[in-house]
């Protein structure tokens, strides 16, 4: 009697199994038919870590602002303003030697907590004493130093850290959708930074952003990364070099990747060019144009949605246009725009050059991070990077204070016209290089 059930069960039984199966092929099937940017959205590290980063950068687009508005506050000088941006540049160099070792050698979550947290420390002391002792131009150099070399650090395991949370065909994408939002942040940003400032001085705007750190860490917390791959030792093998060893580790991958060799080659000629013009076109904005803090704000924030287009194009303009008209066209609209902003005391026509200027800056700073996210192997990421971008910034002082210094001297609106000028010089030899190619990547995507 019990035969027939027996065999209907067992019937039963199979006819679930192979529902389950096909049912899971189809999930499957949908997986990769979804597309990376579909897949991204399920990501929950990545969506956690998004969102803490992105209120971090709305702090953090008040310093922009109000950093350089405190030094002119206190010392009426655009030189003064070059050299606090130099002394900025001089703590990443340094830190840029060690902060790829240290990455690579470290829990990469817990190191950004930590440079968060020193971070908040710092800029919340200015605030503070300008509080009880006044101005003390002396802090703002100590302060911008050593949170200089937090901030590269922190930002050398953010790259690394992207790459940790998403899938290699998803980097650009990620890259994109953070750059957009960042964007966001930056158009809110400087406008209460301008609000701020003006109504409760600049000293209180730094302190917005010393609060925005502590977000950051808060959001760290809730987030794992994935384990960083790194190759065996074979038995015998040489020890783990020291921090210049492995600095130089990094530095040779990086000199044996045309493209990127050429990439940071380019990019140090135009950081001896490009690294004062904030100052510069802040300088130019108070001074020649006699505009407040308030506007000052507003261009600034209307410039952060040329950020916005970017993030969200830069994925499907990098598949259509590929990488070395991205990064080249990128810079060439970037210089163009640089040129212009004195053709114009309208500041309808200086926010619509903002946002152009601000569009190419994004989109050649994702195909840059997201090519070589795409090729390096994970457990030189960190070094990799410290070297780029050491190697790229490593003239942003001198930089810094020749361009400001010829702003002083020349006024700044020549300034501005003459680095775009030579800008596009650069951007003009760089298509000769192996930089113009269009998938530089190809075959070569995270080698290991």
């Amino acid at each position: 009697i019990t035969k027939p059930f027996q065999w209907y069960a067992e019937s039963m039984m199979q006819q679930n199994t192979q529902i389950e199966t096909t049912e899971t092929t189809i999930e499957r099937h949908h997986e990769v038919v979804r597309g990376p940017g579909a897949r991204l959205w399920r990501n929950r590290n990545f969506n956690i870590f998004w969102f803490g980063q992105t209120l971090s950068v709305l702090g953090d687009a008040f310093a922009v602002i109000a950093l350089p508005l405190l030094v002119l506050q206190a010392t009426g000088s655009v030189l003064m303003m070059g050299l606090v941006t130099g002394v900025f540049g001089v703590g990443q160099i340094v830190m840029g030697v060690f902060a790829g070792a240290i990455v690579d050698r470290v829990d990469r979550r817990r190191l950004m907590m930590f440079c968060d947290l020193g971070r908040l420390l710092l800029y919340a002391s200015i605030p503070l004493c300008w509080t009880l002792l006044g101005p003390q131009l002396w802090l703002i150099f100590s302060v911008v130093a050593l949170a200089s070399c937090l901030g590269m650090t922190f930002q050398v395991a953010y790259i690394t850290a992207i790459a940790n949370l998403v899938e290699v065909d998803q980097i650009t994408e990620a890259n994109g959708r953070t750059q957009a939002t960042y964007a966001i942040a930056y158009v809110g940003g400087p406008i209460l930074a301008g609000l701020v400032s003006a109504r409760f001085g600049p000293a209180i705007a730094i302190l917005v952003d010393a609060c925005s750190f502590a977000i950051s860490a808060l959001s760290l917390v809730f987030i794992s990364l994935r384990p960083t791959v790194r190759p065996e030792r074979e038995p015998g093998s040489e020890p783990r070099a020291d921090l210049r060893g492995e600095f130089l580790a990094g530095l040779h991958f990086l000199w044996n990747q045309p493209v990127l060799r050429t990439l940071t080659i380019l990019l140090g000629l135009l950081t001896i060019l490009t690294a004062g013009l904030l100052d510069v076109f802040i300088f130019h904005l108070k001074h020649d144009l006699g505009q407040n803090d308030n506007t000052v704000g507003l261009v600034f924030g209307l410039a952060s949605i040329g950020g916005f287009i970017a993030g969200l194009s830069a994925s499907w303009l990098r598949s259509r246009l590929g990488f070395g008209l991205c990064w080249l066209g990128g810079f060439g609209l970037n210089s163009l725009a640089l040129a212009l902003f004195v053709v114009s005391n309208n500041l309808e026509v200086i926010g619509l050059l903002a946002i152009f200027f601000t569009f190419s800056s994004t989109l050649t700073a994702i195909a840059s991070m997201s090519l070589r996210q795409q090729i390096t192997p994970d457990h030189l990421l960190g070094r990799v990077t410290s070297a780029f971008w050491t190697i790229g910034s490593a003239p942003g002082p001198l930089g810094a204070a020749l361009i400001t210094a010829i702003s002083a001297r020349m006024g700044a609106a020549p300034t501005l016209l003459l680095v775009g000028l030579l800008c596009l010089a650069v951007v003009a030899v760089g298509c000769f290089t192996p930089v113009r190619r269009r998938h530089p990547e190809a075959g070569l995507t995270r080698l290991l």
